[in-house]
């Protein structure tokens, strides 16, 4: 009999940890803090501490592997330093070069553009108001997903992010799912 393989779905709040052990013995929440998760269980990727949103988990390696590859689109909401620009949008979009295990690395051309305020609800920890600059909001599409990469990017083009949500990966999407709940899912990939 073939072991019967669990997949959820969570929204990783701000300031967690997206494991279930704390390498580092920091005093930050770790992802067993959320459900009572089955042994074996593993986040897809990760989101690091200081950025929210969608994060799948699964007790399948295979699952984990296929949705970790370049087949699957991440999508993010990145609120950042400054009113973003087209000029800086348009090399988002080609690819821009960041650093990537001590070497320079040219991000794969993605999707970028602008949006308003999608409304979020705030955080736990607040982040600066208007008294200290104008920000602004820009979605960014990748298929990789290097390293802190998405911070990296915006940074590189002069418009550091203040706070980084994934809100979809390939087609799940986080919708409406409330901050730090998890649920239970028949399947990650169709």
């Amino acid at each position: 009999m073939t072991k019967k393989h669990r997949h959820f779905i969570i929204h990783k709040p701000w300031g967690m940890i997206s494991q279930f052990i704390n390498p580092a013995k920091r005093k930050k929440k770790l992802l067993g803090e959320l459900y009572n998760f089955p042994i074996g269980t593993m986040a897809i990727g990760r989101l690091d501490v200081a950025s929210e949103g969608l994060l799948l988990l699964t007790t399948d390696g295979k699952v984990s592997e296929e949705i970790r590859s370049t087949k699957y689109e991440k999508e993010y909401y990145v609120q950042v330093d400054g009113k973003i620009n087209q000029e800086a949008v348009e090399k988002l979009k080609k690819g821009v070069e960041i650093g990537f295990d001590g070497k320079k690395y040219t991000t794969k051309p993605s999707v970028a553009f602008i949006i308003e305020d999608p409304k979020f609800p705030l955080r736990s920890q607040k982040i600066r108001d208007e008294r200290h600059g104008p920000t602004s909001w820009v979605v960014i599409i990748i298929k990789e997903g290097k390293f802190r990469q998405v911070r990296k990017m915006t940074a590189a083009v002069g418009f550091p992010t203040l706070r980084l949500i994934r809100v979809r990966i390939g087609n799940i999407k986080l919708s409406n799912l409330e901050v730090g709940k998890v649920i239970e899912v028949e399947n990650l990939v169709s």
